[in-house]
């Protein structure tokens, strides 16, 4: 299979943070292999900003550099890395002082039409000092483009003020709050499972529908981030973002069209619908334990009365006629048995078994979407255990593992950064957040975390390279049924 490459007009792009590990590891190789793919066009300019004290040639090492790090050798020639490089300029900014910003002014010509895009790969107390200074100093016009990174706020009072900040200088449809998971290949594929097919949908509520799992286990730990991670936790750093927006794409009405707001109308109406979540048995909280020598969380972070979870797994249910009985569970932790990222719709068995007992028995037919790694989608299914055994019923997988079906050993999966940065370039908003959307996620799990607080409990242990604490496993136990393994 060849993948159809369309490429955008040309533009400019400014980021800011440009010195820093996301702009290193993710930005500078996305942007690179959209060139080589003859997406990003030969006239698009990429501004660098930073504090670091660097001129243009400086910032083309540290890039060159990254590409090295981070892009495929096989996917690295010297013409494009030069044509790549010869894109980008360099200017020194201070975005806590008025430090370069004439300079950016100068280094930024004229838009003539051009989409400009101001990408803030930067801590969040920095957000709104730029959206003011970026404003302050002319650099945007009625086609520039925002975009920044989670955390979207801390709590719901948070996000409000900083959706406010925003929208006093940057219009709604201008503004990209990014969360990667969106761009991932697979979660656009489950859109286009639900709403291309005629198969699914009818089968897609509580009628057939037993429950759905959502994981997203990791298998590092805070890795450097002890500081940030421990403010935030499992719950806002993971949770109120990456889960809650998995869960929409799954649980959303099929929209009028598939234009932004019509899509995010659909998933605001799922957040709101979420049933507030009172009973402290529906949530676990863990925290990963020193284990055969490997530091514990706190050890990790350097705080040992931290009460932060590194482990999250919670039953939500969507209170409206679709989901109605359907629980949605969620899990989320570090330090755990492998990493994966996995949607799984688990249908109810069949209502009546027309075979003998010693045929075995059926299972559920579960649809399992596999974000990371080796993306692809499987369909579990009960079938007859070949041979002349006579009718002995055994489970199989359709499987539609994206390497294997669409020959992706000749076709490389783009990473999810490839997709959203050209995304803000074409002005598509569909797999970003909106203000609201943001808020109404807070709504939710603000209480949790109250609740939290208010009991003072800890989290509970739990050993590294496990599926988490058995009290979420209990969390499913309780109801008759069983998490998927993690598989290593």
């Amino acid at each position: 299979m060849v993948a159809r490459v369309v490429p955008v007009d040309p533009f400019d792009l400014v980021v800011f943070g440009a010195t820093g590990d996301l702009a290193r590891r993710k930005l500078i190789p996305a942007l690179y292999h959209r060139l080589h793919d003859g997406q990003m066009p030969e006239g698009a300019r990429i501004i660098a900003a930073a504090r670091r004290d660097l001129d243009d040639e400086g910032y083309r090492d540290i890039a060159s550099r990254a590409l090295d790090e981070f892009v495929e050798a096989a996917a690295l020639d010297e013409k494009t890395r030069d044509r790549f490089l010869r894109s980008i300029g360099y200017v020194q900014v201070d975005v806590e002082s008025d430090d370069g910003w004439d300079a950016l002014a100068k280094a930024l010509p004229p838009a003539d039409g051009r989409p400009r895009v101001f990408y803030l790969s930067v801590a969040p107390r920095h957000f709104g000092i730029i959206a003011e200074k970026v404003h302050r100093a002319g650099l945007s016009d009625s086609d520039s483009r925002i975009v920044i990174e989670k955390p979207l706020g801390h709590d719901l009072a948070s996000a409000q003020e900083l959706n406010d900040c925003f929208s006093g200088h940057f219009e709604e449809r201008q503004i990209y709050r990014i969360d990667h998971y969106l761009g991932k290949e697979t979660v656009q594929n489950l859109m286009a499972l639900r709403f291309a097919n005629a198969l699914f949908e009818p089968l897609w509520n509580a009628r057939h529908v037993d429950h759905v799992q959502i994981t997203v286990a990791e298998k590092v730990g805070v890795e450097g981030r002890g500081a940030y991670y421990d403010e935030m936790g499992a719950m806002r750093d993971m949770a109120q973002n990456h889960l809650l927006q998995l869960l929409c794409l799954i649980a959303m009405e099929p929209p009028a069209r598939l234009e932004p707001d019509e899509v995010r109308d659909e998933k605001l109406k799922v957040l709101r619908a979420l049933a507030p979540l009172t009973d402290p048995e529906s949530v676990v909280r863990g925290q990963y334990a020193r284990t055969n020598g490997s530091p514990s969380y706190t050890e990790d972070v350097g705080h040992p009365g931290s009460r932060t979870e590194s482990f999250v797994a919670l039953k939500a249910e969507v209170a409206n006629w679709r989901w109605s009985g359907v629980p949605f569970y969620l899990r989320t932790g570090k330090r755990l048995r492998t990493r994966v990222s996995e949607i799984a719709v688990v249908f109810k068995e069949a209502p009546h078994s027309i075979f003998p007992p010693a045929s075995g028995r059926a299972g559920n037919n579960v649809l399992a979407i596999r974000l990371q790694p080796d993306e692809g989608i499987t369909l579990g299914m009960t079938i007859k255990e070949p041979g002349p055994g006579g009718m002995r019923l055994t489970s199989a997988e359709l499987d539609m593992t994206f390497a294997d079906t669409l020959g992706a050993t000749k076709l490389r999966m783009p990473d999810a950064y490839e997709r959203l940065v050209m995304d803000v370039v074409r002005g598509d908003q569909t797999l970003f957040m909106r203000g609201d959307e943001v808020e109404a996620a807070w709504a939710w799990i603000d209480p949790i975390i109250a609740l939290w607080d208010e009991r003072g409990d800890r989290p509970i242990s739990y050993d590294q390279g496990s599926s988490g604490p058995e009290d979420a496993l209990m969390l499913m136990h309780r109801d008759g049924r069983r998490w998927r393994e993690i598989a290593v």
